[in-house]
């Protein structure tokens, strides 16, 4: 149904909803849940993309879930709505907790193999791409860029090991 909206509309209704989210977040002061996702290609190099909304920074793909929703779900679910990609073998890496906007930002990383040529919805994903570990774009978001290199090496290490289906 959202797709009726033109994409410009789209993105600007984003930016007021997202807005009037961190204002209600500051004065509510929720405990969210989410999950990020870290989706290697064939090579080894990490999915990132832009929102249309936010700092307009770098940062991995996800989003939140729902209460009873299976987070190896929603990451799959997250992965394919922003990108349009599918994660194969994903595993749980780490959950961390950060503030955000006067809530806090319950994350579970969720890392996984991916294939094909990521797609940006141009509604609210505006750019995505693959990066190297070794050579991440500037512009990443504080969040991500403070951990990234850490859930990178966890991520790997965790998919070197043998795959176990969901």
């Amino acid at each position: 149904m959202l797709r009726l909206i033109p994409a410009p509309l789209h993105r600007g209704g984003l930016i007021v909803a997202h807005r009037l989210r961190l204002v209600w977040w500051r004065i509510v002061r929720p405990t969210l849940n989410g999950c990020r996702v870290i989706a290697f290609d064939l090579d080894g190099r990490v999915l990132l993309v832009r929102h249309s909304y936010g700092s307009g920074r770098w940062m991995l793909p996800g989003g939140g879930f729902g209460r009873h929703e299976d987070v190896i779900a929603a990451a799959r679910r997250e992965l394919k709505e922003e990108v349009h990609c599918d994660l194969a073998h994903p595993v749980v890496v780490a959950v961390v907790e950060e503030p955000l906007s006067g809530a806090i930002n319950r994350v579970h990383l969720i890392a996984g193999r991916t294939q094909g040529v990521p797609r940006a919805d141009g509604r609210e994903i505006i750019a995505a791409a693959y990066f190297s570990p070794d050579d991440l774009p500037v512009a990443l978001a504080t969040s991500v860029a403070a951990g990234l290199p850490q859930w990178v090496t966890a991520a790997e290490a965790a998919l070197s090991r043998p795959p176990v289906d969901r």
